[in-house]
């Protein structure tokens, strides 16, 4: 997670909570409803998603570090590798990644599928290639059958690709308390958080992290006033901070072990603003109500 925005002038008086401004006049707009999918298509691509099958030595599934039944992530600083090492950079939640323009730290890949390819052939991640994992699958005569029922064929490399794409797709977490009050539901937020998005938006924060993903949608060079994190990579995709309350550690090295601490780094990297502790306070009240919901329940932080 990246708080990532350039300095503006200071905060002003924040309105009270029942002073609401249209929602076409935010910066930040609402989660919308998972798109429609072919039931088929989906349950294949939840079922493929936690597969083990779709590592090297079925160790391993997408789920493994992408758990959809918390943060869409999970609580290390940095997973591992096959051989134990760490992976050179902390994992991002699958939550919303369909409405990010770009995927991963680096923004390297446009689309769900060359990303998903790119993690299969990955030798630190998954290990595999897409021919090896349609080979397993077509072994499974259970396995085939789900294929050409969603397919109308055999597994193959675009179907398997389509599939998990479809399933990510639908891990969208809309009915967040923030989305509530952009709704126009008033009493969604307290004082306090009304406070802190008046002054996430006065100090800068949303210079970068605005739109339907509250980030995910531009490049950014992070250290720009003081260091903040690990060097490298020096120029990442800004974060979504949607569910961000669920996801520690923070940013792409994981260095940061709670919310309350990002905020400080990023406000002095980033802004070069020593923020109060009131002010931290604030902000990360109203990071709090951009936690959403998956299949009615909300997002729930991974355990330790």
């Amino acid at each position: 997670m990246l708080l990532v925005g350039m300095a503006t002038p200071a905060a002003t008086r924040a309105q009270a909570p029942g002073l609401q401004t249209p929602a076409d006049q935010e910066p930040i707009t609402s989660v919308p409803l998972p798109p429609v999918a072919d039931p088929l298509k989906l349950a294949l691509g939840e079922r493929l998603f936690a597969d083990p099958r779709l590592s090297r030595d079925g160790s391993r599934g997408c789920s493994s570090c992408h758990d959809t039944s918390t943060n869409g992530a999970g609580s290390n600083q940095r997973d591992a590798a096959f051989d134990g090492s760490k992976l050179p950079l902390n994992t991002t939640t699958v939550f919303n990644a369909a409405l990010s323009f770009r995927l991963n730290w680096e923004g390297k890949f446009r689309s769900l599928e060359t990303q998903a390819e790119a993690l299969l052939e990955n030798p630190g991640i998954m290990g595999t290639t897409v021919n090896e994992v349609v080979s397993k699958l077509s072994a499974d005569a259970d396995t085939a059958r789900q294929f050409r029922a969603a397919y109308g064929h055999g597994p193959d490399g675009a179907s398997l690709l389509d599939a998990i794409a479809t399933y990510e797709r639908s891990l969208l977490t809309p009915g967040s308390r923030f989305d509530r009050w952009l709704s126009g539901d008033a009493a969604a937020l307290s004082a306090e958080e009304h406070n802190g998005y008046q002054l996430f938006k006065s100090i800068g924060c949303v210079s970068c992290h605005q739109g339907v993903n509250v980030g995910g949608n531009l490049f950014e060079r992070h250290g720009i006033f003081h260091p903040l994190a690990s060097p490298t990579p020096e120029i990442l995709r800004v974060p979504s901070l949607r569910n961000v309350a669920t996801t520690p550690p923070y940013f792409h090295d994981g260095s940061a072990p709670t919310l309350g601490e990002a905020v400080r780094r990023m406000g002095t990297a980033q802004l070069d603003r020593t923020l109060s502790e009131e002010q931290i306070e604030a902000i990360v009240a109203f990071l709090n109500t951009l936690t959403g919901t998956y299949r009615g329940a909300p997002i729930l932080a991974a355990p330790p």
